[in-house]
């Protein structure tokens, strides 16, 4: 995609003078003061960012990663799992079991998300107001920050008709009386490429990177690059300075450098793997041992599907049809599911789906006739699905451990049956699960006998998942989480958690809108009390 044929709204910033801090290119330790200090400029950082910077507050946003724009941007796996995603795209839990992927670059997984926008689901909410004492986690409260985002961020329906990948889901789905819907999108002029992980290359996907942060730097901010967040400085219960090493040119390696960063409040917005971890580096007060408990997955499960024609999932708007048909049953009965169809790109394929040899190679071969499934699992409402734990390696880096129980491999099993149904009477001339021991199987009574005796477990059953939330837990009763309604740390007067950490248990559908909503009213009204007025609103 030439640069001359689209137009780089991050290059003409920088050409106009935003100013940039690319910790890389440091040649001695800094020291810098703001107001604020937000820790990570993905979609809780990124709103907070916006929101705060337009209320006069001078703000500046640290990011791990490393500034790339639609010039960079360039549909290749190789180039974009190395330079946008933490770990390279291959993030993984302690036991190896689940693959992570998240963003790690200005605008964080909002950047290369595949853009699927849901509000919070009503039961959810209904869940935290019981169990968590969130008396504000109703849809009526939460309604007009939903809505404002969705102004700002361009969310709505996906015009154009589902790619043939998204539509043998609503085909096969509608066939069994399985309801479906369509999923909206964050875009604005979208060109309908497919290659969303990646990175946008025509500014279409209205992430972070070119909406909320480019609005901040606007406003004066200041954006700090290649730069890890490394510790809190705490003193007498409030956060004096953020300490980051600076990094060396590839992004990873500190170059020796560092930098002080000092403000009146801090607002910590890494990721719900990322921001636990700081906080425990920082040894933040934990009283009730929560610190990093309770951090949820969305654990994934695939199901390929070959059809007699071409499907190329590559190609086209990568999730655009849904079915909540398996999240009807109670939060706290046998695991729900959430069905989509996610973009097969080869790379990713090959790498999570099984086999090796011949079967590998033959899979590959008939790659443009594959069909995929997925199965997000919503763990966080069972004593079986409590989540997993983010800890501290020796290094001080985080790992996340996360046991995978019975409960959670009797709902991979439901799914994999679920999955193979639908795409069988989609068309499908053989289904094959992404599992250690599954092979292709030619029809429905086949994979129905097949899949139920296939042995679950770990590194049997291909397990992903690009939705970490949880670890600092938001609760209006202390002993349930270590962070306020309104976001305040507890035993901490300035310093806030504005991420899918802050979520009590998972969703059961792709978090990003209930990041930008939720933190939206938090940002607002943190602006509110640091500035004595009302938080300004930013322009859809």
């Amino acid at each position: 995609m030439s640069a001359s044929i689209v137009p780089d709204p991050i290059r003409d910033g920088v050409a106009r003078g935003w100013k940039l801090l690319d910790a890389a290119a440091l040649e001695r330790d800094r020291t810098l003061e703001a107001d604020v200090v937000i820790v990570g400029s993905g979609a809780g950082g990124g709103v907070s960012a916006e929101i705060l910077a337009h209320s006069g507050l001078s703000v500046i946003v640290v990011e791990e990663g490393a500034l790339k724009s639609s010039s960079d941007f360039r549909m290749r796996e190789a180039e974009a799992y190395p330079s946008l995603y933490q770990e390279s795209a291959a993030r993984k839990t302690l036991d190896k079991g689940i693959n992570i992927l998240q963003g790690r670059t200005v605008g964080g997984s909002t950047t290369v998300n595949w853009t699927s926008s849901f509000r919070t689901p009503p039961a959810t909410l209904d869940w935290w107001r019981r169990h968590y004492a969130l008396l504000e986690s109703t849809p009526d409260a939460l309604a007009p920050w939903f809505a404002m985002m969705e102004a700002r961020l361009h969310i709505a329906d996906w015009p154009g008709a589902p790619n043939e990948n998204n539509d043998i889901l609503r085909r096969g789905a509608g066939r069994l009386g399985i309801g479906t819907g369509l999923i909206r999108r964050n875009v604005k002029g979208c060109w309908n490429l497919g290659y969303c992980g990646m990175g946008c290359p025509t500014n279409a996907k209205q992430s972070m990177l070119v909406t909320t942060i480019p609005a901040a730097l606007e406003q004066g901010a200041l954006l700090v690059t290649r730069a890890r967040a490394e510790r809190i400085v705490l003193r007498g219960g409030r956060a004096e300075e953020l300490l980051c090493q600076a990094l060396d040119a590839g992004g990873i390696v500190p170059s020796g450098r560092q930098l002080r960063l000092r403000a009146r409040h801090f607002v910590v917005a890494g990721g719900a793997i990322n921001s636990p971890a700081l906080l425990l580096r920082s040894k933040a007060p934990d009283p009730g041992g929560l610190l990093g408990r309770r951090t949820f997955l969305h654990p994934s499960v695939i199901s390929a599907a070959f059809f007699p024609q071409p499907v190329q999932a590559w190609a086209g708007a990568p999730q655009t049809v849904y079915s909540d048909h398996f999240l009807a049953g109670p939060l706290d009965g046998p695991i729900g599911f959430k069905l989509e169809a996610p973009p097969l790109h080869p790379l990713l394929l090959a790498t999570t789906m099984s086999g090796f040899g011949e079967a590998h190679a033959r899979m590959m071969r008939d790659y443009p006739y594959m069909h995929g499934m997925l199965a997000l699992l919503r763990d966080g409402f069972h004593e079986d699905a409590s989540g997993g734990t983010v800890r501290l390696r020796a290094d001080g880096s985080p790992e996340l451990d996360y046991p995978l129980t019975d409960y959670l491999w009797d709902g991979a099993r439901r799914a994999q049956l679920a999955m193979a149904e639908i795409q069988f009477a989609a068309g499908a001339t053989a289904v094959q699960p992404a599992h250690e021991m599954a092979r292709r199987y030619t029809s429905w009574r086949e994979a129905k006998a097949a899949i139920a005796a296939l042995p679950q477990g770990l590194q049997l059953t291909r397990v992903a998942s690009a939705h970490v939330m949880g670890g600092c837990a938001m609760a209006g009763d202390e002993r349930f989480g270590v962070t306020a309604p309104d976001g305040r740390y507890r035993g901490l007067d300035n310093l806030s958690v504005h991420d899918g950490s802050l979520f009590p248990t998972s969703l059961g559908a792709n978090p990003q809108l209930t990041i930008y909503g939720l933190t939206a009213r938090l940002a607002s009204g943190l602006a509110e009390a640091l500035t004595g007025r009302p938080a300004a609103r930013p322009a859809a």
